[in-house]
């Protein structure tokens, strides 16, 4: 069974590439060789929001919150099965 998480977070006013940063150079390193872990996107949206998107076999390790000066609002994780893929 795959798992997708996704976590996403809208950065506080004028920091939205801090954040972005912080994604890329301290949540993504620490994801990598976690078990199960297969694959791993940044995206950024609209509203200066970063969102992290894992797909994992089996159980997601979790994803730490940044510092808080970085957030406009606390971070939103949301989990999916995969159900088809085409």
């Amino acid at each position: 069974m795959t798992l997708a998480r996704m976590w996403e977070a809208r950065a506080a006013d004028g920091r939205a590439d801090q954040l972005h940063a912080w994604v890329r150079e301290e949540a993504l390193p620490a994801l990598r060789g976690a078990p199960g872990l297969c694959r791993a996107e940044v995206f950024t949206a609209p509203g200066d929001r970063v969102l992290l998107i894992t797909w994992w076999e089996g159980r997601p390790a979790p994803v730490a919150d940044p510092p808080e000066g970085l957030l406009a609002r606390p971070v939103h994780r949301w989990e999916f099965t995969s159900t088809h893929v085409e």
